[in-house]
């Protein structure tokens, strides 16, 4: 018996398992990949190492070798902190009982695990749409393309998200002729629609080709005899219009589903009283305790059940899942915290970076709530002209008393500057505070005390 099972260890499960343990809980977290989850291994972390060498002149070979190293390190540290007293790390596949007990597959056997709490921390995985030839070799997700190893003379990249863009901007600079092609009418649809729209143009200015508005019908070999040296044919539709482009490789990123049927059949979720929509694993808001139907009769021996990060859909992002790894053991623990889970920012490493916190203006539109727009460049600054990146934008968003709502920016070291917005949106600050606030010159920061 442990105080608390965790499966899977991402960034909230290593979080939630570092967490507990350092306020007096056992723990036992369960894994069947590599410690760190998708973020680490072949997510953000990898992505952010190309980013940074696509910008600077590095051979593309040392690039990926750096990237491998990067993670090394970091899974490293994950595995050592882990072995923390108080943790026990199991590596194997963890399945959910009927009685509320964890069985683990390991190479010896079986393994059975009981506790009162369980975690859900077990990520996603990228969603692949019934497009017709999206099995062929050369179609790929990231985790495939993170792997490469060498530079797509022709990439096509289905999906204009935060991964499509962010590869499309890595392999264009390592020289890939990249061609995007996107269902909904611009970039980025649940960013602010200026700043996408800005962030569009100037990739395309770095030759990155985009149809917007367009959708994928099939992915099919251009010359089957030759494949797989041949080319792929990708086939679409924009605008009533049948269209083509061959490709070398094609990479799917058109979003990420809940890892949710490797916790048990479908008849042991029921007894335990899991549901799920389209989004993962439903959950209480506040607490991510796992919600039941109301004709659910609990029985005394069931763990509580939680879910957090990815497979419950709310927010698919690591400091997310970090932020719910920390309320859900305070919440075992009895414990009351101030964190702020309705304010949380998002960035996308494209160059330029573009980052957000809060409500769009379009959002606000919609709602009906009042609100006043702030808006500033970054030609003016002096440490932007320094650097030689003038191009961007910043949009600070506050309601009619001043109270600061939200930033939406594209520019140099866009999400740092949103995270000195998120500090004050999160302290309940008015835009007066923050332009009271002194800044050091000359910083990027000077910008968000110059909207008009």
């Amino acid at each position: 018996m442990t105080d608390l099972i965790i499966i899977g260890s991402g960034p909230g499960g290593y979080q939630a398992a570092a967490y507990a343990a350092k306020n007096g809980l056992t723990v036992t977290i369960i894994e069947d990949e590599h410690a760190g989850g998708t973020c680490l291994n072949c997510g953000c972390i990898p992505t952010k190492a190309l980013c940074h060498d696509a910008e600077n002149p590095v051979d593309f070979a040392a690039a990926m070798a750096r990237k491998d190293a990067v993670v090394a390190q970091l899974r490293g540290g994950v595995e050592q902190l882990m072995q923390m007293p108080g943790i026990t790390f199991v590596h194997g596949r963890g399945t959910l009982q009927v009685d509320g007990s964890v069985s683990v597959s390991v190479p010896d056997g079986i393994l059975s695990f009981t506790a009162p709490n369980i975690l859900l921390a077990t990520g996603s995985r990228a969603k692949l749409p019934p497009i017709p030839g999206i099995n062929l070799p050369g179609v790929v997700t990231s985790t495939e393309l993170l792997s490469i190893d060498h530079v797509p003379a022709r990439l096509c990249i289905v999906g204009a998200g935060v991964i499509g863009l962010e590869l499309a901007g890595v392999f264009a600079a390592f020289g890939s002729q990249v061609t995007v092609i996107e269902f909904m009418k611009e970039c980025l649809p649940q960013m602010d629609g200026d700043i996408a729209k800005r962030l569009r143009k100037q990739l395309e200015k770095r030759g990155i080709t985009f149809y917007m508005g367009a959708g994928v019908k099939e992915i099919k070999a251009a010359v089957p005899d030759a494949f797989p040296s041949g080319s792929l044919l990708v086939l679409f539709e924009q605008k009533g219009k049948e269209l083509s482009i061959e490709a070398d490789t094609v990479l799917v990123a058109t979003g990420r589903a809940a890892n949710v049927e490797g916790l048990g059949s479908s008849e042991t979720l029921a007894a335990l009283g899991i549901q799920t929509d389209r989004r993962g694993i439903l959950v209480n808001p506040d607490t991510f305790e796992v919600v039941v139907p109301e004709s659910f009769v609990a029985r005394e021996s069931l763990p509580r059940l939680f879910a957090i990060g990815d497979v419950n859909g709310r927010q698919m992002m690591a400091h997310a899942a970090e932020a719910q790894a920390h309320r859900v053991v305070n919440v075992i623990l009895g414990r009351k915290d101030g964190l702020r889970l309705d304010v949380m920012p998002a960035a996308v490493f494209t160059t330029p970076e573009v980052a957000c916190v809060g409500p769009t203006e379009e959002q606000l539109k919609a709602d009906g709530t009042p609100f006043v727009m702030h808006k500033a460049t970054f030609r003016a600054n002096g440490r932007a002209l320094c650097i030689g990146e003038t191009e961007g934008l910043v949009k600070l968003i506050t309601d009619p008393d001043d109270r600061l709502l939200a930033a939406h920016i594209m520019g140099p070291h866009a999400a740092d500057l949103v995270q000195e917005v998120t500090a004050y949106i999160t302290l309940g600050a008015t835009l007066q505070q923050l332009r009271e606030t002194v800044h050091i010159h000359p910083t990027l920061s000077e910008v968000l005390i110059e909207v008009s």
